[in-house]
């Protein structure tokens, strides 16, 4: 972490992913950097240059929601990326306490458990997988209890096969990272966890440098290239568990589908744990 603290980051890694064609300012002359200049940024937030540096070089971190919301529009922050931005500029307490291991609900790792058709997991805050189902394992061996995620995305040279859209799977996991610790970037286990990727991975350095966010609970489409059964193109399912900081995933298949067929051969095969 340097000196310029996660506002600062923030601030200045947006601030570079935006042209001066994006809002409309001309580009005049050979630019150093890539990006707004921070002068460009101020005035558009309606703040002094001065105070923008401020806030960059983390002299202020503490700006009141409305420079923050302003800074927003003129770094053409969407929702999420801006409620994530106000996380950032917020009072943080000055000791947190001491977090305790991650554990899936009783209640959860049964019903999750229970279901053999449907491929499910639970991951904790730093994507560690805490809990699958046999049938999820079966998909995706990277869905087994005990593996990251994120170290799987991005070292694991199994996985480029299982995934045919890897790049989008990739920025979403970072994104999603990013959203989930929040201001809290002193994590023990997240500086660490960076700290691998940055050494053993390219394209980690470059999607962690955008400061991109994604919430966690919502859904999508995904499509796995299973070595036994093929392809498989699954739409998934995220939820927040209530309580914790930990999301459970499902995947399912359009019923009647070609997808839905395949699933159904690949469960007989799933072994439990």
């Amino acid at each position: 972490m340097s000196t310029a603290g996660p506002l600062g980051e923030y601030l200045r890694a947006r601030r570079e992913l935006i042209g001066p064609g994006d809002v409309g300012l001309p580009a005049h002359g050979r630019r150093r950097v890539p990006g707004l200049r921070r002068e460009e940024a101020a005035l558009l937030a309606g703040i002094s240059a001065d105070y923008y540096l401020r806030l960059e070089q983390g002299r202020d971190r503490h700006p009141s929601a409305q420079v923050l919301d302003a800074l927003a529009r003129a770094l053409l922050l969407d929702a999420e990326a801006t409620a994530h931005l106000h996380r950032l500029g917020g009072p943080v307490p000055a000791r947190r306490p001491a977090r305790r291991p991650e554990r899936v609900p009783t209640g959860v790792r049964q019903l999750v458990g229970s279901w053999t058709e449907t491929p499910a997991f639970v991951h904790g805050r730093h994507l560690d997988v805490l809990f699958a189902n046999p049938l999820a394992t079966a998909l995706a061996p990277v869905f087994r209890t005990g593996v990251n995620l994120l170290r799987a995305v991005f070292l694991d040279p199994s996985v480029p096969a299982l995934y045919p859209a890897l790049t989008a799977v990739a920025a979403n996991a970072v994104a999603g990272l990013r959203a989930q610790v929040g201001p809290e970037m002193d994590d023990p286990r997240l500086t660490e966890l960076v700290d691998e990727l940055t050494a053993g991975s390219e394209r980690f350095r470059r999607l962690w440098a955008r400061h991109d966010v994604s919430v966690r609970a919502g859904g999508g489409l995904r499509v796995f290239q299973h070595p036994q059964v093929g392809e498989l193109e699954l739409r998934y399912e995220k939820f927040a568990i209530s309580g914790t900081t930990q999301s459970l995933v499902v995947y399912h298949a359009e019923p009647g589908s070609p997808s839905a067929r395949t699933l159904a051969r690949l469960a007989p095969t799933a072994v439990p744990g």
